[in-house]
């Protein structure tokens, strides 16, 4: 993720360094093992500093599942109730 924003970031400028973003609406939806919250405080600080506004509260999925190699490599599964929050986000981005 962070790879993205760092190869995408002065293409969001325009010819007179005014952020082509700023102000537009953004939201996060993160999948996490255990806790999620660093992933979540570390995008919405990334988000701000490219004046994005937020629609709503980051939705942090936490799928309870150990922190082992072989738990990381599984695949994974999203309860019905996340799918529709994620559907709510997407619809007020």
């Amino acid at each position: 993720m962070l790879e993205f924003f760092h190869r995408s970031y002065y293409d969001c400028f325009d010819e007179s360094e005014a952020s082509r973003l700023a102000g537009r609406p953004y939201g996060l939806a993160i999948a996490a093992g255990s806790d999620g919250s660093n992933a979540a405080r570390q995008l919405e600080r990334i988000c701000r500093g490219w004046r994005l506004r937020a629609v709503t509260d980051t939705i942090v999925h936490r799928n309870g599942e150990p922190q082992t190699a072989s738990a990381i490599l599984r695949a994974k599964t999203c309860s019905e109730d996340a799918r529709e929050r994620c559907a709510e986000l997407g619809g007020l981005v």
